[in-house]
């Protein structure tokens, strides 16, 4: 088995989580300037046995896409055309941020470490990553 790797995607940082080679345990890996983002994915899986990505889904109230869709999209394809062996699964990922920022208050974070808009998207992909481990078993 190989590791997933999931993408919490922004114009300027994007947030990275993996799972263990057994795809039990969502972990934050780091946050990446947007653009490296792809520089970064080929050095990683030059070294790690990446079976699949997991590309978060923006979606508005109503379940259309957001605004940010459209910068998504135009990752996705220079995505798969720079890594064509690896698929890639969308998930919905609606109140990831707020998720994320609530999980940095319980986990008792002061206020100076929660304004680190990198950690907020590195937590965020790993709510990503769970959500969608947790729709596959």
């Amino acid at each position: 088995m190989g590791r997933i790797l999931a993408i919490d995607y922004g114009t300027k940082r994007t947030g990275i989580a993996v799972t263990d080679e057994m795809q039990i345990i969502a972990s934050g890996l780091t946050t990446v300037e947007t653009k490296e983002l792809i520089t970064f994915l080929k050095k990683y899986i030059a070294t790690e046995n990446v079976e699949r990505f997991v590309v978060g889904l923006p979606k508005q109230m109503d379940n259309t896409a957001s605004d940010s869709e459209v910068y998504i999209q135009k990752f996705l394809d220079q995505l798969t055309k720079s890594i064509p062996d690896i698929p890639v699964v969308r998930i919905d990922e609606r109140f990831t941020s707020k998720m994320a920022f609530q999980t940095m208050i319980d986990s008792g974070l002061k206020k100076k470490q929660r304004q680190n808009k990198a950690l907020i998207d590195e937590i965020s992909a790993t709510l990503i990553l769970q959500s969608y481990l947790a729709s596959n078993f």
